[in-house]
């Protein structure tokens, strides 16, 4: 193959990124492609946060266009382009947020939390900035998981809050705000709206993604999230049981109601681990996650045991991705961060914040 622009392209055009599926030229990754003498300089921009994965993808896509040109230097840069994306109409967007990811079940007691916080640290370690709104009122868990329960807000005007930082994100919950011994006796409006002020009068710090812990169920604060905040998707949490499932499907049925598209599902305690010998065994029974996939065409994002070093972690105010960001756990948790990521990065972006405002007046 001759040494051209065009020989570049045709090895890029068949080179698939295995996150996305997709070819470097029809996904237009390709930002500058500059030939030099006998140097290619090549920049690719991801719409995912890959940070783990970029370094050996750039390393492929080096060898390829050498082997393929001849050429005497390759050098390949490879980056993240994080967008805001479109999410329910008529709902403006949050100040300093492109998207915006609802961690939600159908039922407590199956992880949920434990797989949002995880998310969130799996977003950031792969270089995304990310925040997590903990939605549950009545049962405020994030700031004990992310080991910050005695920090308290910052409010530097009086009206907003800077929010906690920990493990690299940006944390806001109703439980840096209350005695942590103090029943939250509200009814559905002062629910409604602590939601809200949690939401809009934080002061969040350019995010990349902001993960938001729902609480269980289909009640007031998982309508206020879809009808008044805007959602770039939803990751619906279950355990493979069919009692699980029943839930489950229904918070699926209730996001696509309200127009929230579903980013995919994620199955946790798939199999139990035993702590001394190893053994794996699928004590909430096999493949309820996929079957709820297949039903409803959607993703099956990722399967997690259930396994003693989880719980420990997050008791600890360290979770496993920062706890045992080498381990196999934090690598699941990885791989569903990434496929959130990408399944973001293909949605309709969101340009309403470039459009110009036009204002009207008397002269």
């Amino acid at each position: 193959m001759a040494f051209s622009e065009q020989a570049v392209r045709e090895v890029l055009q068949q080179h698939i990124d295995p996150n996305t599926g997709k070819d470097l030229i029809s996904s237009k990754a390709v930002k500058r492609l500059h030939l030099d003498g006998n140097t290619v300089q090549l920049e690719l921009a991801m719409p995912y946060p890959g940070q783990r994965f970029f370094p050996q993808f750039a390393e492929q896509i080096r060898q390829a266009v050498q082997a393929a040109t001849g050429a005497a230097s390759v050098q390949v840069q490879i980056r993240s382009e994080i967008v805001a994306h479109a999410a329910q109409r008529g709902v403006p967007h949050i100040p300093g947020v492109k998207n915006v990811i609802a961690v939600a079940s159908g039922k407590g007691g199956v992880g949920k939390s434990t797989t949002a916080v995880n998310l969130a640290l799996a977003l950031a370690a792969e270089g995304a900035r990310v925040g997590m709104l903990d939605a549950d009122i009545y049962g405020p868990s994030q700031p004990t998981m992310l080991g910050v329960e005695s920090v308290r807000p910052e409010s530097p005007d009086g009206k907003h809050m800077t929010p906690v930082q920990s493990h690299g994100l940006q944390i806001m919950s109703i439980g840096f705000l209350i005695d942590p011994e103090q029943p939250m006796v509200w009814r559905g409006p002062m629910v409604t709206q602590a939601l809200l002020q949690l939401i809009n009068e934080t002061q969040w710090d350019n995010l990349d993604y902001l993960v938001v812990d729902l609480p269980p169920g289909t009640g007031d604060i998982q309508l206020t999230l879809a009808q008044k905040v805007p959602l770039t998707g939803a990751v619906i949490v279950t355990t493979p049981q069919d009692i699980a499932l029943i839930d489950a499907r229904k918070g699926l049925k209730m996001f696509e109601k309200v127009n929230v598209p579903i980013l995919g599902i994620v199955e946790n305690m798939s199999m139990h681990i035993c702590s001394n010998c190893g053994h794996a065994e699928p004590i909430f029974g096999e493949g309820g996650g996929a079957r709820m996939g297949q039903d409803y065409k959607v993703e099956l994002l990722g399967q997690l045991p259930l396994d003693l070093g989880i719980r420990r972690s997050t008791d600890a105010g360290s979770p496993t991705v920062v706890a045992e960001p080498d381990g196999q756990i934090a690598e699941i948790y990885r791989q569903i961060a990434r496929r959130v990521a990408v399944r973001v990065g293909d949605m309709q972006q969101d340009f309403s914040a470039k459009f110009p405002k036009i204002v009207i007046q008397q002269s």
